[in-house]
């Protein structure tokens, strides 16, 4: 897997798991500040589509995992 493809994945994650924890149907509620978490996820993923700066993909470079392709690519 390439860094797009992990940040994409972990991206994913946190907004699933906030949603889960943040939403008061939900049977592992703790709390709505964990919405806060969901818009934070939201407002880096959408700085980075403008920036190209994301702290998890210099940390994943840094770690060794391949940059590959674009992250939509159509094949």
């Amino acid at each position: 897997m390439t860094i797009d493809r992990y940040i994409r994945v972990i991206a994913g994650f946190f907004v699933m798991l906030s949603l889960a924890l943040g939403v008061e149907g939900s049977p592992i509620f703790v709390s709505k500040w964990f919405l806060a978490f969901t818009a934070f996820v939201g407002l880096n993923l959408f700085q980075s589509g403008f920036t190209n700066f994301c702290v998890p993909g210099m940390l994943l470079k840094k770690l060794g995992v391949p940059e590959g392709g674009a992250s939509c690519s159509t094949r």
